[in-house]
């Protein structure tokens, strides 16, 4: 497992498909794609992570794969309280390409 799956309960895999990714292709980097909830709770696995192997002064794979497990479990289930609460779903289709067709804000309108 990894802290991505841990956080969206998703492989990377299956994560960049449902983006619309070819996941053969390793230039297509998922976290490019992501919309800002998925960036913000990746981010959060992530952080979580590298502090629980500070924390438990975690060495070698074994204890440092343990310790990006705890990291995005914690994230995914503040991603699950999120969704549950807000009546959202984080992991969702829309992908930074689609995103930059959307209206751009000139300097006009600030």
């Amino acid at each position: 497992m990894s802290i991505s799956k841990a956080t969206f309960g998703i492989p990377i895999k299956e994560h960049k498909e449902f983006k619309g990714l070819d996941p053969k292709f390793k230039n297509q980097n998922l976290r490019d794609h992501m919309n800002d909830l998925e960036l913000i709770f990746s981010m959060l696995g992530e952080k979580l992570a590298t502090e629980t192997t500070r924390k438990e002064d975690a060495l070698g794979f074994g204890e440092n794969k343990e310790a990006a497990i705890k990291g995005g479990k914690v994230a995914g289930r503040a991603r699950k309280d999120a969704e549950k609460s807000r009546d959202i779903k984080v992991v969702s289709k829309e992908n930074y390409p689609g995103l930059s067709k959307k209206k751009k804000i000139g300097k006009e309108n600030v």
